[in-house]
């Protein structure tokens, strides 16, 4: 699970990218263009992960849901999870799509973390830890399986008036949708 701060340009709205990744491949992006510089204070990008939902926050209002429809056939997150921050020269891609590049020599590029915290069930990679999905974790109590009232209009706030875009109305993409967009 990706959350990408996209853009450069000063004066420009960054845009938050969002995307799930299953059984190795992404694809399934979101884009939202933030209601507030994320550069000018410190903001909450949070993560809840369990076996009915994958749900991204900012500042806790969500502003994605990727729901558990492995039934279905629609692949889910179930791979240890790491935690990597990095920069990257997205500059063909990520700005103005393409149009404008990386200034390197504004760098050095500085980021900084204020209250960061992991909650997690330990798990290596070729020996997962089926306790991880019991209840003595809290993102696995009841009250996490699906976002309440207050939350979902939350998300139908932000979605309605910040995202940019969405994979699943993306046509010349996805000629054919894929099965978690229906």
């Amino acid at each position: 699970m990706d959350f990408e701060f996209l853009g450069n340009r000063l004066g420009k709205p960054i845009i938050l990218q969002t995307n799930v990744f299953t059984n190795g491949l992404g694809g399934r992006e979101q884009k939202f263009s933030l209601w507030f510089d994320p550069g000018a204070d410190f903001h909450y990008y949070k993560l809840l992960w369990n076996n009915h939902q994958v749900v991204f926050f900012v500042d806790d209002t969500p502003i994605r849901v990727y729901k558990n429809n492995i039934i279905k056939g629609v692949g889910y997150p179930n791979h240890t999870l790491q935690v990597i921050t990095s920069f990257w020269d997205g500059s063909s891609w990520a700005t103005d799509g393409g149009k404008t590049k990386v200034n390197y020599s504004n760098a050095p590029f500085h980021v900084n973390f204020q209250d960061f915290n992991i909650d997690g069930c330990i798990s290596m990679p070729n020996s997962p830890n089926k306790d991880c999905a019991s209840q003595r974790y809290w993102w696995n109590n009841k009250k996490y399986w699906q976002l309440n009232p207050q939350q979902l209009k939350s998300l139908e706030d932000v979605r309605k008036k910040y995202m940019t875009y969405d994979y699943c109305t993306d046509k010349s993409r996805y000629p054919t949708p894929r099965p978690e967009c229906s």
